[in-house]
C-alpha cells in the first residue's frame, strides 16, 4: 500500500493542501476545527509529515531538482544542459524528473524531491497542482518556473518572449502575401500556448486580418497531434496558404502531413515552426523557425534558483518554516523574459508559389 500523501490528508479532512501545510509547519493561523480535522486525517492515514516540513528544517544537500514536461522533446535537451552547467559549477547535484505533462506524475515527483531533501526545484509546470505549489511557496521553499508559469503563484519564472516570437513569425508570413494562416497550438491552459496564440492574434489585428477560429487547431505539443491538426487544416474548403506550428514536435507532424497528402512545401503550403531545433536545417526544405534561447533559459533559471537558495541559507530560517530573505520576498514574482529570433530559411515560401498565389488572391479581394 502506497504511503499517504499531503493530498490524501487534504481530501480526507475536506480542506486544501495549503491548509494541511500550514497545520504541519505552523506557518499561518488555522481554525481549531480545521486543525483537528487535519490532525485526525493524518492519524487515520498514518501520514508522516516529512516532505515539506522536514526539508525546510534540514541543512543543505547541495542538490536541486529539475522537472521537465516532455523528455522526448529536443527542446529540453539544451535546457537541461544550461541548468546542469550552472549547477555543477556552483557545486550542486541535479535530479531530473519527467512529468509527461501529467499532473499526477508532477505531484508524485514534487513529493519525491521533497523527501530527497533537495534545496530547490526548477519546474516546467503542467498547469495543475496549484495547492501544492502554493504550499511550497508559502513555506519558503526555493523554486523557479521555466518555459511557462502558473498564474497567481508568487514564484520567479524564466520564459521566452513567446508572444513577440509568434507575432514576428505571423507578420513575416503576412508580409509574404499570406492572408489565411493556420496555427497549430500546444496544450491549452498552459501559459506558453496562450502567449503564442496572443502573438498570432496581434499580428492579424495589426494587419487588418480577421481572426478565424476555424484556422486554430490544438496540437497538444506532440508529433502525431500536430500531424492530425495539419490534416484538418488541409481538409478545409478554404484551406490556409500557410501553417504556423507553435512547437518543434508539432512542426515535424505538420511536415509529415504535407508529405502524406502530396502538398509541396513551400510551393503549395508555407510552414513556420517554433523552436529552432537541430533538425530544422536537415529538413528539405530548410525550416523557417522561431529560435528560443533555450540554453540561456536553463542557465538563468539555475542561477536564479541557486541565488534564492543561498539567500535563504543566509537568513537561517530563524522564524520557522516559511521565513525567507528580503531578496526572496522582493523577487518572488520576478519574470525574466528572454527574446526570440525569427530564423528565415526556405519553408516559409519567400517568393514561392504559395505566397504568390496568396498575394494575388488578397489583391483581387481588395479591388
Amino acid at each position: 500500500m502506497a504511503a499517504a500523501t499531503m493530498k490524501d490528508v487534504a481530501e480526507r479532512a475536506g480542506v486544501s493542501t495549503t491548509t494541511v501545510s500550514h497545520v504541519i509547519n505552523q506557518t499561518r493561523f488555522v481554525s481549531e476545527e480545521n486543525r483537528s480535522k487535519v490532525q485526525e486525517a493524518m492519524k487515520a492515514l498514518g501520514y508522516q509529515p516529512n516532505a515539506i516540513a522536514k526539508s525546510l528544517r534540514q541543512k543543505s544537500t547541495n542538490t536541486i531538482g529539475l522537472m521537465i514536461s516532455d523528455i522526448a522533446n529536443p527542446f529540453f535537451t539544451s535546457l537541461i544542459r544550461g541548468v546542469e552547467d550552472v549547477a555543477n559549477a556552483a557545486g550542486f547535484n541535479l535530479i531530473l524528473c519527467n512529468t509527461d505533462e501529467k499532473p499526477e506524475k508532477e505531484y508524485t515527483y514534487l513529493d519525491v524531491l521533497q523527501q530527497k531533501q533537495v534545496d530547490g526545484v526548477i519546474v516546467a509546470p503542467t498547469g495543475e497542482n496549484l495547492d501544492y505549489f502554493e504550499a511550497l511557496v508559502d513555506n519558503g521553499f526555493p523554486m523557479v518556473f521555466i518555459d511557462r508559469r502558473l498564474e497567481g503563484i508568487a514564484c520567479p519564472a524564466v520564459l521566452a518572449d513567446n508572444e513577440n516570437g509568434s507575432y514576428e513569425a505571423v507578420s513575416h508570413l503576412i508580409g509574404l502575401g499570406h492572408r489565411r494562416i493556420g496555427i497549430v497550438v500546444g496544450l491549452l491552459g498552459v501559459t506558453s500556448t496562450t502567449e503564442r496564440l496572443r502573438g498570432y492574434q496581434k499580428a492579424l489585428a495589426e494587419h487588418g486580418l480577421p481572426f478565424d477560429k476555424e484556422l486554430v487547431l490544438p496540437g497538444k505539443s506532440k508529433v502525431e497531434s500536430g500531424r492530425e491538426a495539419a490534416l484538418q487544416l488541409l481538409a478545409l474548403t478554404a484551406r490556409p496558404s500557410a501553417i504556423f506550428a507553435t512547437n518543434n514536435q508539432m512542426t515535424i507532424g505538420v511536415m509529415h502531413a504535407l508529405h502524406e497528402q502530396g502538398v509541396r512545401c513551400p510551393d503549395d503550403m508555407a510552414v513556420v515552426g517554433f523552436d529552432d531545433f537541430e533538425w530544422a536545417s536537415a529538413f528539405r526544405p530548410l525550416l523557417t523557425t522561431v529560435a528560443q534561447p533555450v540554453y540561456d533559459m536553463g542557465r538563468v533559471a539555475a542561477e536564479t534558483l541557486i541565488e534564492r537558495i543561498r539567500n535563504k541559507g543566509e537568513t537561517g530560517d530563524k522564524g520557522g518554516a516559511g521565513v525567507t530573505g528580503k531578496a526572496d520576498r522582493a523577487d518572488a514574482k520576478q519574470v525574466i523574459t528572454l527574446g526570440c529570433t525569427l530564423v528565415v530559411r526556405e519553408s516559409c515560401g519567400a517568393g514561392g508559389a504559395a505566397a504568390a498565389t496568396a498575394e494575388s488572391i488578397a489583391d483581387a479581394g481588395e479591388k
